[in-house]
């Protein structure tokens, strides 16, 4: 993919979004989508020398809860205004010791534990099956990781994102059982996000922001509530600026991947099992964005 034909999507999650709408200038979009609205307006500039297009997941002000999110309205419009990758962040608990508050994780895998949010553009119109083994793009992940060298905290190569419901955290039985599981981090927004970038062939990856440990591990008895909202906030803050030093890298040096073939990039070449002499000329004109390459 010629450089020229690059544009970088970027989701902020709790603390982030908030925080990369304020470090970047540019224009305000209003996109409407089949799915109706995004959760807010999409900010387009260039930062890093790489046109970027910057929606913050859960609106102005986080009013906008982790299962009242519009995935499918946040991916569509990226899709639609021509972003071929997307970075994507999110704060999260870690369920492993050694993964502390204030690290960064390039996740490698996802345990869906959601239930309440549509998960698919096509549910209804046809039938796509798209390849999910990997959930995030091993070209964005080692470009990443390639960056966090130039970062001052921990990044970790790898981690399994366990995606529960929420809004309400995990119990203490259900948190142990997330560790036996093998998830190292627990939290609310990578899917159906994930799902939805590779229907609409968008390469995506997730930098997680640990904020916390997880209720496996016990806090303090003489550590009052207030002070540790605090201290998970100020966990936030730090992550937030880290992820923010890593993004900003990841952007000043996306020339060395932008040639680069991702596999999400051609995900719908064998995942549409209907008929496309019958898919319905509504739905190809619906979906034009997602599916214009195939039918």
């Amino acid at each position: 993919m010629a450089a020229g034909q690059i544009k970088v999507g970027i989701i902020g999650g709790t603390g982030l979004g908030d925080a990369l709408c304020g470090e970047v200038g540019g224009r305000r979009r209003e996109v409407d989508t089949p799915f109706g609205r995004p959760s807010d307006a999409i900010i387009e500039t260039t930062w890093g020398g790489v046109d970027v297009a910057v929606l913050n997941r859960h609106g102005a002000g986080h009013l906008i809860a982790p299962t009242a999110v519009n995935y499918r309205a946040n991916i569509y419009a990226l899709k639609a205004l021509g972003c071929t990758h997307i970075l994507a962040s999110g704060a999260v608990g870690s369920l492993r010791e050694a993964v502390a508050p204030t690290h960064l994780v390039v996740a490698d895998q996802i345990i869906d534990k959601t239930f309440r949010r549509e998960s698919s553009f096509f549910n209804g119109s046809l039938a796509c099956h798209v390849e999910m083994a990997y959930p995030f793009c091993p070209v964005l992940r080692r470009h990443l990781l390639n960056c966090a060298s130039g970062v001052p905290t921990t990044v970790h190569g790898r981690g399994t994102y366990v995606c529960m419901e929420g809004p309400a955290f995990s119990t203490r039985a259900e948190s142990e059982m997330h560790r036996q599981w093998g998830g190292d981090l627990i939290g609310m927004t990578a899917m159906p996000e994930a799902k939805l970038a590779r229907e609409a062939e968008i390469a995506y990856a997730l930098v997680a922001l640990v904020s916390d440990y997880d209720c496996w591990r016990p806090h303090p008895d003489d550590l009052d509530k207030h002070e540790l909202l605090k201290e998970i906030l100020a966990h936030v803050h730090a992550a937030t600026a880290h992820a923010i030093a890593l993004i900003r890298l990841a952007l000043e040096r996306f020339g060395e991947i932008a040639g680069k073939p991702c596999p999400a990039h051609s995900a719908l070449e064998l995942a549409i099992w209907s008929d496309r002499s019958k898919i319905a000329p509504e739905t190809a004109e619906r979906l034009g964005p997602l599916l214009a390459k195939y039918v």
